[in-house]
């Protein structure tokens, strides 16, 4: 079997571009025409590599790699080796991360699997949709009757766009994905497998179960993810909305009516029950769970395996379950830990030898 390579370099980068994209000087004698031709991990970067470094953990392959060039925090810069370019600068990891970029662009977001452009054969538009010139729908995709779709979009290999669907410019949905009753903005990445605007869980109980018509829609804005295998129902009366640059991870559940800020991150395995309002710069870690009608204030940060079950106040660091402020928790956690430690030596002591 052939090696393959599935990310080429589109071009090298000069030492002195990025150097200059880092926020970062050349140290004296560096050669800013030095071509460096990828990227790679400190362990195997080579001499025409870039890598980063800054964790203390790495400290160890910081001084024993041979990348070109490695973008690095101040308090760790002198363990580069002499043949290392240290290019010292406040935030390695978003510097690497927007330099792989530029080698790798077709990274960013996904692309055509079946290496099209425009429509391919055995793709299903219907005739009263609106592609605008630049769009490419892979085999087996399906495009229902007023959908609109803008430049620069790439629509997978059987997805599924509902009638009425409006998808922005520079989007990627990814194969098998659907989208039903949801406006997206531009430059929005939903993942392979994810479903967005079916029925949310919504019935009226009794000695039978009634069911509530959901007649909301979901509103993604600009330059959200979506994660492979994330659901987001659509709202029963109101939108279910997510707000302009909203990560969410793989495998979350967003139910009807939610309502997601600006710049939240939401992590893998995550619940969010009905009605519940995210400020922007809230962080969820994984599987939380959150359970309807509650707000979460600006900033928060709730641990992973945390429940929600009341309202949580702006800039608080949260954990446990049920989730509390985590100086709570960890006295808590330690209080439990000392009383297990007590009852064990208690129980290995017993009542003394028996005469």
């Amino acid at each position: 079997m052939s090696h393959a390579v599935f990310f080429t370099p589109v071009a090298g980068l000069r030492l002195g571009a990025v150097a200059e994209a880092a926020g970062a000087s050349l140290p004296a004698g560096a050669d800013p025409d030095r071509i460096l031709l990828g990227a790679a991990p400190l362990e195997s970067a080579g001499p025409d590599d870039l890598a980063y470094m800054d964790n203390a953990r790495y400290g160890a392959a910081l001084a024993g790699t041979r990348a070109g060039a490695c973008l690095v925090g101040p308090r760790f810069a002198a363990r580069c080796p002499p043949g290392t370019v240290a290019l010292v600068c406040r935030d390695p990891y978003r510097a690497y991360a927007t330099l792989l970029g530029h080698l790798h662009p077709d990274a960013l977001r996904p692309g055509s699997q079946f290496g099209a452009r425009g429509l391919a054969s055995g793709a299903h538009v219907h005739p009263d949709a609106r592609l605008e010139e630049g769009v490419t729908v892979d085999p087996g995709a399906v495009i229902g009757p007023g959908v609109e779709i803008g430049t620069g979009t790439v629509i997978g290999p059987n997805a599924v766009l509902g009638p009425g669907v409006r998808v922005g410019r520079h989007c990627a949905v990814g194969a098998g994905a659907t989208l039903s009753h949801a406006l997206v903005g531009n430059r929005v990445i939903v993942h392979p497998g994810a479903r967005l605007g079916q029925d949310g869980f919504g019935f009226a109980m009794g000695a039978t179960h009634l069911k509530v018509p959901q007649v909301g829609r979901v509103i993604v804005q600009d330059d959200v993810e979506i994660g492979a295998n994330t659901t987001i129902d659509r709202g029963a009366s109101r939108d279910t909305v997510i707000g302009e640059g909203t990560k969410i991870d793989n495998l979350v559940q967003i139910a009807h009516n939610v309502v997601i800020g600006r710049h939240c991150v939401i992590v893998s395995g995550v619940g969010i029950s009905g009605s519940t309002t995210l400020e922007d710069y809230v962080v969820l870690g994984g599987q939380v769970g959150v359970v309807g009608h509650l707000r979460i204030g600006r900033g928060a940060q709730i641990a992973g395996s945390s429940n929600v079950n009341c309202d949580v106040p702006p800039g608080a660091r949260w954990g446990g379950t049920p989730a509390k402020p985590v100086r709570a928790w960890f006295r808590e956690l330690t209080t439990l830990a000392r009383l297990a430690e007590r009852s064990g030596r208690d129980a290995a002591g017993g009542d003394g030898p028996q005469e």
